[in-house]
């Protein structure tokens, strides 16, 4: 089964076609970063305008580099949220339309469940059950994953997402967007001297919360003499906190759970700092880590593709209507006939 995956949830158009058995026949990437960047972050009207741009021409050059043709695709799959909403009805109209008139199934896939799936995109990918930890600039949760859409939630964060803490913290040191790279990549430079606290990690529980934290860094930068050792030091000791805090977390979940498999997905799982922090956390519990490879880490269509054709394959689809849902717990998706 030959199926067509579309991401639009937010600044990146994404397309990919996955095989059932042949696995990533193709995947092409268009990113809004440069469009964005005057602004300091992503302006909604914008990206939905740059998608309906975009879509058309990548899904044709996804289609020709792949020596393929609309009669070879068995369906489409298109992520319908979490995102920005305009963003997400261009990728859904599109599919749709597509999946009509070209009289194949279409299947609306969770942004969410696409990142959790990413890593069996790889040679190597994790068997079922497992704890899986999402990272990104919307969401940071935990969750004990027993087959695909059987998900129930362990903990998530009660207020800024690690990805958008990352970005606001590279605000306040007067980097330029996208924020959480340039974040990183300056705490390169520098050493976390300044002990930052590890948020929720003295109480029991799994949900997180990162907004003291960015409190306490603003103090910290306004208590400093901002030259740029100082900041890259501020860096250092943000990513730091962030990452043991995730590691302590995701080794209570590991405990919890009794399950020896930890997945790590999300844009924020392309952190090499956070990387090395939870690989060594597991290694200590005895456990394996999976994360998908970088270029899966941030929004894609091969995770798209990829979720839809295990759905597409259970007998699942989609109707005609045009339905994206903004917001949309994961814990509300059905499982599949096969899991």
């Amino acid at each position: 089964m030959y199926v067509l995956g579309i991401e639009t949830s937010c600044d990146e158009t994404g397309v990919a076609i996955y095989h059932s058995e042949k696995g990533l026949i193709q995947h092409v990437l268009h990113s809004q970063v440069a469009m964005h960047k005057d602004y300091g972050g992503v302006v909604p009207e914008l990206a939905s305008r740059d998608h309906i741009r975009q879509l058309v021409p990548l899904i044709k050059q996804s289609l020709h580099e792949g020596h393929l043709s609309p009669c070879d695709i068995d369906g489409i799959a298109y992520t319908a949220g979490p995102g920005l909403i305009g963003a997400l009805l261009v990728g859904a109209a599109t599919a749709r339309s597509l999946a009509w008139s070209w009289s194949i199934p279409a299947i609306a896939v969770h942004h969410m469940e696409g990142h959790m799936l990413a890593p069996m995109l790889e040679v190597n990918p994790p068997e079922f059950p497992f704890v899986a930890l999402l990272i990104s600039g919307g969401h940071t949760l935990l969750a004990q994953v027993e087959g695909i859409g059987r998900y129930e939630l362990l903990g998530e964060s009660l207020d800024d997402a690690a990805g958008e803490a990352f970005d606001k913290t590279a605000k306040m040191l007067d980097l330029s967007y996208p924020g959480g790279p340039e974040l990183s990549a300056l705490a390169e430079q520098g050493s976390p001297q300044i002990k930052f606290p590890r948020p929720m990690t003295d109480r029991p529980g799994l949900d997180f919360s990162f907004s003291g934290l960015k409190t306490f860094t603003l103090n910290t930068i306004n208590a400093s003499k901002k030259s740029n050792q100082d900041k890259a030091d501020i860096a250092a000791a943000f990513q730091q906190a962030v990452a043991e805090t995730l590691s302590i977390k995701c080794k209570r979940a590991l405990q919890l759970t009794g399950m020896k498999r930890l997945v790590v997905a999300g844009g924020v799982s392309a952190n090499k700092h956070i990387r090395k922090s939870l690989t060594e956390m597991t290694e200590r519990e005895h456990s394996q880590i999976f994360f998908p490879r970088l270029q899966f880490c941030t929004d894609n269509g091969a995770m798209i593709a990829f979720a839809g054709c295990q759905r597409l394959m259970a007998g699942q689809q989609q109707g005609l209507e045009l339905a994206v849902r903004p917001r949309w717990p994961i814990s509300e998706l059905s499982a599949t006939v096969k899991t």
